[in-house]
């Protein structure tokens, strides 16, 4: 599987980077980017942006390299509550929440340290949730051929909670089945048990 990641922005004069943007942000919102405490913030800004946008500089192919293994189990494998933060599109706010993965192995199994590695990687990127859950299900279906897959991401979204309709206790969940997840009830329903959050 591979991705297109370079994008060819061009910006006016050539020469401009995201500091020297930024520093024109500030200006529009009626700030002083001279000022003492933002003198070296677009500079910050501009290493935190590429940090969390360093998913586009990362290939699937790379990350699964030397770990997957041929092994003889063919039961459910689950790792939940990963972690994810990303950053929304629409408005350059972050999301973040719980990311939870299953895949029933035919013949071949991943580390589990790399289904928390792919997680990291699609959401270290501009993102909807809709998107980023399929792709972390589509890209451990191609590379395994396992006999399904489900990813389930719950996050809670900046742009809802800060602007817009503020409602501040409200999460989004979304749901990637694929193979025995989305053919086979029991199936689903094991995966779904094994992730929910027991109610105290």
């Amino acid at each position: 599987m591979k991705e297109t990641t370079e994008t060819t922005i061009s910006l006016s004069p050539a020469t401009e980077t995201i500091p020297d943007l930024v520093r024109k942000i500030l200006v529009q919102l009626g700030e002083d980017p001279n000022r003492e405490g933002l003198q070296r913030t677009p500079e910050r800004f501009a290493k935190a942006l590429q940090f969390l946008t360093s998913g586009y500089r990362q290939d699937p192919e790379k990350l699964f390299n030397g770990a997957v293994f041929s092994v003889c189990y063919d039961q459910m494998v689950v790792v939940k509550d990963i972690e994810v933060f990303s950053m929304c599109e629409h408005h350059l706010l972050p999301f973040f929440g719980k990311c939870h993965v299953a895949y029933i192995p035919k013949k071949k199994v991943i580390g589990l340290s790399k289904i928390a590695r792919l997680v990291n990687m699609y959401a270290r990127r501009l993102q909807i949730q809709e998107r980023l859950t399929s792709q972390i299900a589509n890209a451990i279906q191609e590379k395994l051929s396992p006999e399904g897959v489900g990813v389930i991401i719950e996050a809670r979204h900046l742009c809802m909670v800060m602007r817009g309709v503020e409602k501040q206790n409200s999460s989004a969940m979304t749901s990637a089945m694929l193979g025995a997840f989305r053919e086979n009830k029991q199936t689903r329903d094991e995966f779904l048990s094994l992730v929910s959050t027991p109610k105290s």
